[in-house]
């Protein structure tokens, strides 16, 4: 049976804490909160966990979850390299609703499902999914809700969509803003080649803001 925890109530905060990281360390899924929508976390080091996640979505294998992570500092230990001009959007963009795809080191035990040797990376500007980063290290996380639904910007919403298929929720409330995912930017050729990036899918940030922050730097639709 799911737990959810109202995080907004600071004496429930240390017990959602805990039981989130251990589902997580379960192979378990979690809800949480981000800065743009709801996410479905998954422990990215465990294969069976991240099946979990995508069967949760009704997902295939072919559309990889993207990874949140604490800092740029697991960045540079998950991608095989951070071209300059990525370090500058972290920089600019970093923790916020941009995702950034880059090669991955060859080295990482891991399967997200079919990635082409690549790992999109980013760091959420919440508080609360930070904390869980800082002491589960990398998640598989993709949004809240099945398949082809609206994203979730509360956990009853979440909860009407995925259910019991996650083991621990993490409410903080109805989340601000638009709604609007994070922007997903291709930087795949920019590590290989010394080509432009590529904007893979526009969201809360627009292009322009992005390529204002590395004028340096072809940005392709």
């Amino acid at each position: 049976m799911s737990e959810v925890f109202d995080c907004s109530d600071g004496n429930q905060l240390i017990s959602a804490a805990r039981a989130a990281r251990q589902a997580i360390g379960r192979g378990e899924l979690v809800v949480l909160p981000t800065d743009t929508v709801y996410g479905v976390a998954a422990d990215a080091f465990s294969p069976d966990a991240v099946q979990r996640l995508l069967d949760a979505k009704g997902r295939g294998r072919t559309s990889p979850p993207p990874v949140l992570i604490p800092g740029i500092e697991t960045a540079a230990a998950l991608a095989a390299e951070i071209p300059e001009a990525v370090r500058e959007l972290a920089e600019a963009f970093w923790p916020g609703p941009l995702t950034i795809v880059l090669p991955a080191r060859p080295s990482l035990d891991w399967d997200l499902g079919e990635t082409g040797g690549t790992v999109a990376l980013r760091i959420p500007d919440h508080e609360l999914a930070l904390e869980l980063l800082r002491e589960t290290g990398p998640l598989a996380v993709s949004s809240a809700n099945r398949t082809g639904e609206p994203a979730a910007r509360s956990v009853a919403r979440a909860r009407e969509m995925l259910g019991g298929d996650v083991a621990v929720y993490l409410d903080a409330g109805e989340l601000p803003g638009s709604g609007a995912a994070s922007t997903i930017v291709d930087a795949t050729r920019l590590a290989a080649e010394g080509a432009g990036l590529r904007v893979l899918r526009e969201g809360a940030l627009a292009r322009d803001e992005i390529a204002a922050a590395v004028p340096q730097v072809t940005i392709d639709a």
